[in-house]
């Protein structure tokens, strides 16, 4: 038996109302019968409404749905923190794929600094830098 809470719900609740239900028409016998008409015309109208009411909240599965998204109405009940909070993984990625950006650049430049300082301060002849060679040994290495 596959029960969904929300399914538990409607039965916990059915039943309150079934109790109250009871419990009322029980107070009801000695009273007038203009107020007993009264109240069970009111009764009626509830149960008229709960009957909407469940018929309105029924559960859709999502291959009935017309549309090819799923979206948050109003009804949702997200307010202004909770869509922060949603919002708040996002901005933490943003932010934290910015900062390896930035980190691999500043490696980057300072490999490129270490050669170039290595190179300036090696003892190399004048003729080494003209080399096509010694370039393209410079370009395979970077």
């Amino acid at each position: 038996m596959n029960r969904s809470p929300q399914n538990h719900t409607d039965i916990l609740q059915d039943r309150y109302g079934l109790k109250a239900a009871s419990y009322l028409s029980a107070g009801t016998v000695d009273l007038p019968y203009d107020i007993s008409e009264r109240l069970r015309a009111a009764r009626a109208q509830a149960v008229a409404a709960r009957r909407m009411a469940k018929l309105q909240t029924a559960p859709v599965t999502a291959g009935a749905r017309s549309g090819a998204t799923l979206t948050w109405g109003p009804d949702e009940g997200f307010s202004l923190w909770n869509r922060i909070g949603s919002i708040l993984p996002l901005i933490a990625l943003v932010a934290g794929l910015l900062a390896i950006n930035s980190l691999h650049t500043d490696k980057l430049v300072q490999e490129l600094a270490e050669v170039d300082s290595a190179l300036l301060t090696d003892e190399l002849p004048p003729d080494a830098f003209s080399d096509p060679g010694f370039v393209q040994f410079l370009k395979t290495t970077l």
